[in-house]
């Protein structure tokens, strides 16, 4: 009965620790009186008295009492320490080091505060941006015909390339000042959205000048000489950029670059000045064939001592006219078969002026800085956007076809299999949706967020990928047959693409996300290296003794949340959504609780340990999809006919994250202690659940119908209601054949069955004049059939038509 009694009020003082926050002395002073008042009360016998009182007393003692702490613990951890740290290059140090954290850190920490995510705003458009989106972006996805740019041209129009500069869509992060459009992310984010939706070739031309390239880097690094002669001249199209980084045989590898630039006296111009003498080989630069400048990464090296006593200065960035001599560019890649420029450029002994560096000489040896500082928030951008936009054009076609087609006398969105697909893709299409929103909202509070960013663009085109797949399942040879009516099969073909590029997915997913997340979001473990590192024993136990009380919390929330099936977790608010909050504090718990074992374990080991980061970053990341799923539902009003996707993603993550943790502790390097942490965080078992079967029902009738949510799931992409155009006439067919719907429902309930041999139109006929239906009746069956006949219609082509479309080109080294 005692231990029973005991056993009651520990409990109950962790649920009071974790439920009401005090400072921890208070709380220790509190458990300690409590642990007395129970031994004088004749609650232990003395030996078990001793024992509790001994295991007790002595962390308490060791953690409290400064000098103990410090002579005993701290002492000998910082030596430790010192030992195990593994050597920093300088490009991890500055990837670690670049952009800024925010609501990740707060997952990561293990008790989110819902305030202050509901309170971050709503990403918006000014009316300056929502003219130019609905003025000339809108205006350019009329006038796309991707099979034209993509088959036939393999390059934009001339005239697009016209109407793309003088509408300065290469100047959108331009100031006004120098005649660029200064537009939000958000506003960024919608223009690549809706333009990549229709073409991804035109979408990545209009990308890349506004993503990772001279005009970020010039915004940021450039001297006031070269903001004013080359932003002027790129807003609006005089100047073509490209911003080459990858070598051949260094791609993810950055700092690997074999590209130089070796520090000399030449001649510029008739006269001698200092500057750099250039030697590269780059490949897959976007916009490199018709660049008119040309970005530059390389390694700068002074070995006469020109500038300075070193002579290796590091990664440097340079802007470099293409027609210096020396310099060979031109030639293309065919990614593929995408018509966006993409090619390979070289430089021999190409001589520039130290004034062409980004920065002027001040910036030499600090270009890759600059780069992942400017890429944690293009990447946030660019690439997300076009995952959702694929995925919100792959929803609303294919919602729209599994209405129209029919196989066995229904719409083949009613067959269970087709649902499945349908309700995972509109799940996932809110999912990325979301994310998108979220990033963007920091973004444009003036943020860089490396981690999220990475976390963005790697899910947002896996989950693209998953979309498009499906789209394709969905259509089978519709979607496979090429041709001036596919629109899907392009953007299926280049989905690689976005996977690969600004950070390949399996190395963003299984290095990035955690490596740089742990280090940023951990409020302890850069002041605990940095002080073992200068072997700052003071700093080091300050640093110390905050993460114990960090750790013991988090244990606690994680112990009492699992216990309580999350209903003790904070909430900001009831109903069903709130909930999902709940369940979501318990998984963040959880995983602050595993990830602090798993580094306190391993230390710099886990710098090898891929697989087991990899699941870290799942863990991370779909914790911060789910918190963006709930704040875009209470952003749009919450809408409640909206609630079978909220549930379908947020139940996703969920459950994503908690697999997640569960392969964690599977394969955790220490099984024993595995097993420890599964019965802490996890004391009643895994109890989240995949969407079940009749929530993906909801989500695929939404999918499939017209209306509000649909419109709101899909919104932001170009639509078009003209028969002419190749989504277009899936609109059309789609009202037409739910028009047609009520009377089709009448013929089958009056056993009205056309027979075999009989066309269809001569049946509907033959029923008019019978008088079974009316004309109007009659005129809506037709249209039906004719819209539906005209959406399942594939391609053909002409014998000798597809002739002479290979083309022989140089093969590039491996």
């Amino acid at each position: 009965m005692n231990a029973l009694i005991l056993l009651l009020g520990a409990l109950l003082l962790l649920v009071a620790f974790v439920r009401y926050p005090l400072p921890n002395r208070y709380w220790l002073l509190l458990a300690t009186l409590a642990l007395a008042a129970f031994t004088l009360a004749g609650g232990f016998s003395w030996p078990w008295g001793l024992l509790a009182w001994g295991l007790w007393l002595g962390p308490v003692l060791l953690l409290s009492v400064p000098d103990w702490r410090r002579r005993y613990l701290s002492k000998p951890l910082i030596a430790r320490i010192s030992k195990m740290l593994p050597p920093m290059s300088q490009t991890e140090r500055d990837a670690i080091e670049s952009g800024t954290v925010g609501w990740e850190a707060e997952l990561f920490r293990g008790n989110p505060d819902w305030k202050r995510l509901l309170s971050m705003p709503r990403p918006r458009l000014s009316e300056e941006e929502r003219a130019f989106i609905d003025g000339p972006v809108e205006e350019l996805c009329r006038r796309i015909d991707d099979w034209d740019i993509t088959h036939n041209r393999k390059d934009l129009p001339p005239e697009m390339w016209d109407f793309l500069k003088r509408n300065r869509f290469f100047g959108m992060i331009i100031p006004k000042r120098y005649g660029g459009l200064e537009f939000s992310a958000t506003a960024h984010s919608e223009v690549v959205m809706k333009v990549s939706a229709r073409s991804i070739s035109v979408g990545v031309t209009v990308m890349v000048p506004n993503s990772l390239g001279p005009a970020e880097l010039l915004l940021h690094y450039g001297t006031d000489e070269q903001r004013d002669y080359y932003l002027p001249r790129l807003a609006d199209g005089r100047e073509i950029p490209c911003f080459a980084l990858t070598a051949p045989e260094a791609g993810s590898d950055a700092g690997a670059i074999p590209d130089s630039g070796v520090v000399c006296e030449g001649d510029f111009e008739g006269k001698k000045v200092l500057g750099l003498r250039l030697n590269w080989n780059k490949r897959y630069i976007t916009l490199g064939p018709v660049a008119t400048v040309l970005g530059i990464a390389f390694k700068a090296y002074d070995p006469d001592h020109l500038l300075g006593d070193e002579e290796e200065l590091g990664i440097t960035c340079a802007l470099v006219p293409t027609n210096l001599p020396g310099i060979e560019i031109g030639e293309r890649h065919f990614p593929l078969n995408a018509a966006f420029m993409n090619g390979p450029n070289r430089g021999r002994d190409v001589f520039v002026p130290l004034d062409f560096v980004i920065g002027g000489r001040e910036m030499i040896g600090k270009g890759w800085r600059m780069l992942v500082e400017s890429l944690s928030a293009g990447r946030g951008i660019s690439l997300p956007a076009v995952g959702t936009g694929a995925g919100k054009l792959a929803v609303r076609a294919t919602g729209a076809y599994a209405r129209i087609r029919k196989q066995f006398k229904i719409p083949i969105g009613r067959f269970e299999g087709v649902e499945e697909a349908l309700a995972r893709m509109g799940g996932l299409t809110y999912f990325m949706d979301a994310g998108r929103l979220l990033t963007l909202s920091a973004l444009d509070r003036g943020e860089k967020p490396s981690v999220i960013t990475a976390i963005l663009k790697y899910h947002n085109t896996e989950k693209m990928r998953q979309v498009v797949n499906d789209a394709m399942d969905v259509h089978g040879g519709r979607g496979i047959c090429m041709g001036p009516n596919n629109y899907l099969g392009r953007g299926y073909q280049t989905l690689p693409v976005g996977i690969t590029v600004e950070g390949a997915n399996i190395l963003t997913r299984s290095m990035i996300i955690f490596g740089q997340g742990a280090i940023r979001c951990h409020p302890w473990l850069v002041r605990e290296i940095e002080s073992a590192g200068e072997n700052d024993l003071e700093g080091f136990d300050r640093a110390l003794s905050g993460h114990v009380g960090y750790f013991v919390g988090n244990l606690a929330r994680a112990f009492v949340y699992g216990l309580s099936g999350s209903h003790l977790a904070p909430r900001p608010f009831g109903g069903r959504t709130g909930r999902y909050f709940q369940r979501l504090a318990q998984m963040s718990a959880a995983f602050a609780v595993i990830a602090d074992v798993s580094l306190m374990l391993l230390g710099g080991a886990f710098k090898r340990k891929e697989k087991l980061s990899g699941r870290f970053a799942d863990a991370l990341s779909y914790q911060f999809y789910a918190s963006a799923i709930l704040k875009k539902f209470e952003d749009d009003g919450r809408p409640r006919a909206d609630l079978p996707l909220v549930e379908w993603s947020v139940k996703y993550c969920l459950y994503q994250t908690q697999h997640a943790l569960d392969e964690i502790l599977r394969n955790f390097p220490s099984k024993p202690l595995g097993l420890l942490l599964r019965l802490a965080v996890f004391p009643l078992g895994l109890s989240l659940r995949q969407p079940n079967d009749s929530l993906g029902h909801r989500v695929a009738a939404l999918v499939i119908r017209p209306g509000a949510v649909r419109d709101r799931l899909t919104r932001g992409i170009f639509l078009s209601m003209e028969e002419g155009d190749i989504t277009g006439r899936l609109e059309v067919a789609l009202r037409k054949v739910i028009a047609a719907e009520p009377v089709e429902k009448r013929l089958r309930a009056a056993g009205q069955v056309k027979p075999e041999r009989q066309d269809w139109l001569d049946w509907y006929r033959q029923l008019r004049e019978q008088g079974v239906i009316g004309e109007e009746d009659e005129k809506r069956l037709r249209e039906a059939r004719e819209a539906t006949l005209e959406v399942i219609a594939v391609d053909a082509f002409e014998p000798g038509e597809l002739e002479g479309l290979n083309r022989s080109g140089r093969a590039e080294a491996a």
